[in-house]
């Protein structure tokens, strides 16, 4: 590295930007590390319907439980290991005070359906009473269900009524 020659003698006042740079590459790769962990989640593809209300999915009172196309479990779309479950069911249903015992269940269309079923009998053998099961509107229909919000235009199609806006 060459220096240059002045003849003031004085210090030269530049700022030293490297250990900036350096933390910035470590916010950076921190960042591309983390970011894809704060995206997963619980990915399955529900079966379709016609005429379903919309999910009423309150993260405070609802209980998810769901199967993703590998069979591996959720729970509130936190993944939870086989021999956890019936724990933490029986902790959410029979030791905490609820008004209610509805579990809602989401698994992949194409899993097996036997799976589905032992998902549902550990829920009822550890105080679920009522289990939902979620899954989307049929492409191109429209809920009939009154009181259904999300629906007011066929899934997939514009959402101006046939025959054009009045």
């Amino acid at each position: 590295m060459a220096m240059a020659a002045s003849s003031g003698g004085g210090v030269a006042s530049t700022p030293n930007v490297t250990p900036m740079i350096d933390v910035m590459l470590v916010l950076l790769i921190i960042f591309m590390v983390v970011t894809p962990m704060l995206m997963a989640g619980f990915n399955a593809e529900p079966p379709v319907a016609q005429n379903i209300r919309d999910h009423p999915e309150d993260e405070q009172t609802d209980q998810v439980f769901g199967i993703d196309k590998d069979g591996r479990y959720y729970l509130n779309k936190k993944e939870i290991a086989t021999d956890q479950i019936a724990a933490a069911l029986h902790h959410i249903y029979v030791e905490t005070p609820r008004d209610d015992r509805i579990m809602y269940l989401k698994a992949d269309k194409n899993l097996d359906y036997g799976k589905v079923i032992d998902a549902m009998d550990i829920a009822m053998k550890n105080g679920v009473t009522v289990v939902g099961m979620i899954s989307d509107q049929k492409a191109g229909t429209i809920s009939t269900v009154p009181g259904d919000t999300k629906a007011t235009a066929p899934v997939g199609a514009p959402a101006t009524p046939p025959g054009g806006a009045k």
